[in-house]
């Protein structure tokens, strides 16, 4: 077997597991997080709480599973670059800097997902019936 069949999972892995770990922290923690989520002037703090913590541990789930992938990825990436604009936009904070460089770099690898698909080793493909992914069996 070739790394081109298990790389795909890897890389949704090392994407999704960040996003999951993230959405169960924020489920520990509602009331600091609506208070970030305040204190950046994001209107109706709980219902963006429920997003977050939805479109984090749901989305970075499904993702890793490899289901509905491109559709997830690209949830995902949009809430990556939302965050990065709402959250690390101060620029003169390297800190917040090096943020909200991150969101745009997991930005792009969620985009190759998007892009190519979920690989084999994922939902999509047994959906599909197809043992290289769901972006071949598109193709064909």
């Amino acid at each position: 077997m070739s790394a081109t069949r298990y790389l795909p999972f890897a890389g949704r892995l090392l994407l999704g597991l960040p996003f999951a770990m993230s959405g169960f922290g924020k489920l520990a923690a509602y009331s600091a997080t609506v208070g970030m989520i305040t204190a950046v002037g994001l209107p109706l703090p709980p219902l963006a709480y429920a997003v977050a913590v939805a479109v984090e541990l749901g989305g970075g789930l499904l993702l890793i599973a490899g289901y509905q992938t491109r559709y997830v990825a690209a949830a995902l990436a949009i809430f990556s670059l939302a965050t990065a604009f709402s959250f690390h936009n101060n620029f003169a904070d390297q800190n917040q800097m090096i943020h909200f460089l991150k969101n745009v770099m997991i930005t792009g690898g969620l985009l190759q997902i998007v892009a190519f698909g979920a690989g084999a080793l994922s939902f999509d493909s047994r959906r599909n019936g197809n043992a290289v992914g769901s972006r071949q069996a598109a193709a064909a």
